[in-house]
Order: structure tokens, then C-alpha cells, then sequence
């Protein structure tokens, strides 16, 4: 019986083939009396047919009998723990890139020949190993936040993994796999509540593999990186699919073949690398950009009137000792001052001390600020551009609110069993459109912290005609305690961002980590955390389209497609196989 691609399980291509092992009636994770001596925990007793060799190519000759299969339960679920932990790794503060890849390919061993059920557990152990330690910073602002958001997510990755494990059949799995963690993170970053954390591709700020965003955006690159993942699967499960003595020319395509298919797929994502920089020629437009991180009281005993009107003083000071400098010769003037999210928590408009204090700071600065804000009636999370002499002039509200924090779904539910809601007693109301802010020569879109996580937020800026992105930021209530995963990560998609859209793009935070980062990614000036800093530097103002930006969200689309197609032919291999098992016997 022959298979053409990297075969699944089992072929299931004449009556009386083996049953898929993950749909027949005992299970995968049991073996009855009477097992033949060798027959691992999870293995399926073949009834005459012989399963796919690993190394299984068009034209290949049929498979010799496979004696070996899925790993032993408890070693399963210890390899995805293995692999969630090793994904998070990937991702700032630890940033370990590679692992990016190793992650995906663990799982794929886990999940191998494995029940519906055993894949449930499996997905939801990567899950917890995944998630837990990735939004860990999660717990400066309740522990039950954490666990909540973190378990939710494993649910979730968990029930698509008996997904992946029914598509491990199909002839070109790897490739189907790569589209299933495209339409994953498809699912995520939208449903239940909208949470882009964790995407492959957002762990690439660093890697040679991340110019890739420039033509597919993020969605690209995650399939290229979870492609490169499953070939590596498939190379490390070739001598779990050959028989115990294999002939030459079986062992030699158990190994090689899939060895070619990971060299390529890797090889592949690398020559990332190779595709332009992004940075631009001599003799383009320019512009003086400053960002202020004025820095927050390191504490949560201050009444919240009393901080908030710190924070907006921290923010003026750094300004107008910005303005002294200027003024002194010591640094250049900035065409431009950026203040981060949340240096104003009062309503400038109802709040006549907060409005002199920023105005006064415009005044010494006289240049345009964008000033990150909470207006009221509706409440809003705004950034709002003062110019000199004339006060807010334009407003920009932030369009993608974040669960828990700035509003509280299921209000009323939780109301009846929680405080939680008491911590946000009205909900933030969302903006539904781009604003590109109009500064001289400078065209600058502008997104609020959780919002750089959304392909299509970013992206609409710059269609709108922004020349200059802004991340407006506050992470001080997830750096107590100097934990900084939350401010790496988002500082990592900013860059990626940047590459992207090919866009200079300016973080402003409260507390760190600020920065400057020039159109390729690399970072043209930086901070540390809970300091008061002004990073100052001149930057490019792009205008030119990337291919990620002309193709919007279609790569996310088709890819996703191709997984809910791949998906329906597994589950109709599947159902036509469990048909033929019961009719031959």
C-alpha cells in the first residue's frame, strides 16, 4: 500500500486497512491482554496492513510493518511539557528564538498516534506550559487573572490539538500543520477575547527569519517557523515508523528524506535574512522625534488621585528639562514630543491644574506633544496632540480594549460571585476609527500598548498614510517586582512591527522599557525601567508600501482556509475509516 508525502498513521486506502489508532474502540492509551511482547502503550494491533513509512515519498514503494508508535502516555505528556516550556522560552525576557521551532515539533511527538482524548491532554499540558510562564507578569495584578487567562488559553489549545492530531494523517501533514497554527492564533487573537500573546512569529524581533513579516506579515512568518517545526518531527519520528530491522533503503528514507524536508523548511525561514533591510537611502525626509518616559511612584499605596497627578508631573518636569537643553544647545529640538499611555489618568478638560500642567510643559517644549489620556463622557482611552498656543487640537481612541482591564465581559455573572468587577466600575468605550495625526511632515499613526498585537490596527495606520508609528504604553502594573516580560514582549512586536511596514516606530512608556526603532528593527535608542528618561534621536519618515501592507490579511485567510480544508478531508478519513474497521469485523 503505498503513500505519497509524509504519510500519517495509517492509510486507511483498502477495506480492511488499520483503523486510525486514535478512533478505534479501546483507545490509544490502553493495551488489552494479549498484546504481542513489545507493543508499546498506545500502539494499535494492526489487522494485516502495515502503516506509512516516515520517509515516504511520491512513487514510494510500500511501507515496511510499523511495530512502534505513539509514545507511552505519561512520556507524551512530559514531551509537550518539555515543548510548551520551551516555546515561552522563545519569547522575551529569555528570547531564546530557536525554540520557536522546537516548541511546535515536540508537540507533534506528543500528539503522535494518539487518542482524541490523549490529544486533549497532551495540547492542554503544552498549553499550561506555554502560557503560564509566558504571561506570568500577569500576577501584579492578581494571581487569579493569571491562572484564569492562562488555563482558558491551554483549554482552548488544547481542544485544537485533537485537531492536529486527526491531521497528522493526512499525506502532507507538516504543511497542513503549519496552516493549523496560522489558524489558531487566527482564532485567538479574536475569540473569546481577543488575546494576540504567544504567536510565533512575534518571538522573531531578533532572528534572522523575522524579515519575512515585510511579505506575508506575522501570519508568514508563523507558517514558515511551524513548517520548519513538523519537518523536524518528522525527522525525529522516522525510527519510531520503521521496523525493528529495517532494510537499507527503508531506514535510509526514514532518515533522509525527512532530514531534506527539515534542511529545507529551515532553510527556507533563514533566508529571511537575505531580503532588503528596510533602511533608507541618503537624502530622504527626516524628522526630530523625542520620547518621554517620566516614570511612575514605584508603589501601590498612593490614593489614585494623587498618582495620577505624579505621574502627569513626572512627564512635565522630563519635558521642560527637555526644553532647557534645547534651549542651552545641548540636544536638537524635536519636531515632535511623545508622552506614553496613561500620563494623564485625569481628564484634562475637567481637571484645570492637570490642563496648566500640560500646557505649560507644551509651552517651554513649543513644539506639538501627543499626550496618552483618560477623557471622560464617554470614558476613553485617548491620545491626545496639544499644540503650542492652541491646547488639544486631535484625538486618536484607542480601538482595541483589553478584557479585565478596561472593560469587564460578562459583568452582570461575574458581579455575583466576584469583586472583580468593582476594579473597573464603568467600561471604557472603543474608538472604531484609524487617526493619522498631521505634524509638519510627519504623518503619525498612532496605536495603545495592547493594541500593537493586532495585525489589522497597525496596519490600518499606515494605510491611512502614517509615515511614523507610535506605541503609547503604560507597563508599571506589570513590572513590579522588576519583572519585564510584558514590556520585552511588547517592545519585540513593536520591532517587528516596524519591519513590517517598514516604518520608524516610537515606544513611549511610563516606566520602561521606552525606545526609538528605526525602519529595519534595530534600536536606534532605548531605556532602562522605572527611571526617568528622553530618548531624542532623528528618524526616517517612509512612505513606501511593503507587501505585507498590500496584502493585508489575506495570507491569515488563505492559510487559515487551507487548515479548515485540510482539517474536513482528515475528519473525513477519519469517519470513512472507522466504517471499514466495523464492516471488517
Amino acid at each position: 500500500m503505498a503513500q505519497t508525502g509524509p504519510a500519517g498513521p495509517a492509510s486507511g486506502s483498502a477495506a480492511g486497512a488499520r483503523a486510525d489508532p486514535g478512533l478505534v474502540g479501546r483507545g490509544q492509551d490502553a493495551v488489552g491482554p494479549g498484546s504481542p511482547p513489545g507493543l508499546a502503550r498506545g500502539d494499535a494491533l494492526p489487522r494485516g496492513a502495515v502503516a506509512a513509512d516516515a520517509g515516504a515519498g511520491p512513487g514510494a514503494e510500500p511501507a515496511p510493518p510499523a511495530t512502534r508508535g505513539a509514545l507511552r502516555l505519561p512520556l507524551a505528556i512530559l514531551v509537550a511539557l518539555i515543548g510548551g516550556l520551551a516555546l515561552s522560552a522563545a519569547f522575551p525576557p529569555e528570547g531564546i528564538w530557536p525554540f520557536a521551532v522546537a516548541g511546535p515539533a515536540l508537540l507533534v511527538v506528543a500528539l503522535w498516534r494518539r487518542s482524541l482524548r490523549g490529544s486533549f491532554l497532551v495540547g492542554l499540558c503544552f498549553g499550561l506550559a506555554f502560557f503560564v510562564p509566558l504571561i506570568s507578569w500577569l500576577i501584579n495584578l492578581a494571581w487569579y487573572a493569571w491562572a484564569a487567562l492562562a488555563i482558558a488559553e491551554a483549554v482552548i489549545f488544547g481542544l485544537f490539538c485533537i485537531g492536529q492530531r486527526l491531521m497528522l494523517r493526512l499525506p502532507a501533514w507538516p504543511v497542513a500543520l503549519a496552516c493549523w497554527w496560522v489558524a489558531v492564533e487566527a482564532f485567538r487573537d479574536r475569540w473569546p477575547y481577543a488575546f494576540p500573546w504567544g504567536r510565533l512569529a512575534m518571538s522573531q524581533a531578533q532572528a534572522p527569519t523575522v524579515r519575512w513579516v515585510q511579505v506575508g506579515g506575522p501570519p508568514l512568518l508563523t507558517f514558515l517557523l511551524a513548517l520548519a517545526g513538523a519537518t523536524l518531527a518528522w525527522l525525529l519520528l522516522g525510527p519510531r515508523r520503521l521496523a525493528p530491522r529495517p532494510n537499507m533503503s527503508a531506514a535510509v528514507r526514514g532518515r533522509a528524506v525527512p532530514a531534506l524536508g527539515f534542511a529545507g523548511a529551515a532553510g527556507l525561514a533563514l533566508a529571511g535574512a537575505l531580503l532588503p533591510s528596510g533602511l533608507p537611502g541618503p537624502g530622504g525626509a527626516t524628522a526630530q522625534v523625542a520620547a518621554v518616559q517620566g516614570n511612575v511612584p514605584h508603589s501601590r499605596t498612593l490614593q489614585d488621585l494623587l498618582r495620577a497627578t505624579t505621574v502627569t508631573d513626572n512627564h512635565a518636569v522630563a519635558t521642560e528639562q527637555l526644553a532647557a537643553q534645547v534651549r542651552a544647545g545641548a540636544r536638537p529640538a524635536p519636531d515632535l514630543v511623545i508622552w506614553p499611555e496613561n500620563s494623564s489618568d485625569l481628564d484634562p478638560g475637567r481637571y484645570p491644574q492637570v490642563y496648566a500642567t500640560i500646557a505649560n510643559a507644551v509651552a517651554a517644549v513649543n513644539r506639538p506633544l501627543l499626550v496618552g489620556t483618560v477623557l471622560q463622557d464617554p470614558l476613553r482611552n485617548t491620545g491626545q496632540l496639544w499644540l503650542p498656543g492652541r491646547g488639544p487640537a486631535a484625538i486618536y481612541v484607542k480601538r482595541q480594549l483589553v478584557p479585565f482591564g478596561e472593560y469587564i465581559p460578562f459583568r452582570g455573572f461575574i458581579s455575583s460571585f466576584s469583586s472583580l468587577p468593582s476594579l473597573q466600575p464603568v467600561n471604557f468605550t472603543a474608538g472604531h476609527r484609524a487617526v493619522v495625526f498631521r505634524i509638519g511632515k510627519i504623518r503619525l499613526g498612532d496605536v495603545i500598548c495592547y493594541e500593537v498585537g493586532f495585525d489589522n490596527l497597525v496596519g490600518s495606520e499606515v494605510t491611512a498614510g502614517a509615515n511614523l508609528l507610535t506605541e503609547q504604553t503604560n507597563d508599571a502594573d506589570f513590572e513590579v517586582d522588576g519583572q519585564l516580560g510584558e514590556t520585552l514582549q511588547q517592545l519585540a512586536m513593536a520591532r517587528i512591527r516596524a519591519i513590517e511596514f517598514d516604518r520608524s516606530m516610537v515606544v513611549a512608556s511610563t516606566t520602561g522599557v521606552s525606545a526609538i526603532i528605526a525602519p529595519d528593527g534595530s534600536l536606534i535608542a532605548s531605556s532602562r525601567t522605572w527611571q526617568r528618561a528622553v530618548l531624542d534621536e532623528r528618524v526616517p519618515l517612509l512612505t513606501s508600501q511593503t507587501p505585507a501592507e498590500h496584502l493585508g490579511e489575506w495570507p491569515e485567510i488563505v492559510l487559515s482556509a487551507l487548515a479548515v480544508a485540510g482539517l474536513g478531508c482528515a475528519i473525513g478519513l477519519a469517519v470513512a475509516d472507522r466504517r471499514r474497521s466495523r464492516r471488517a469485523a
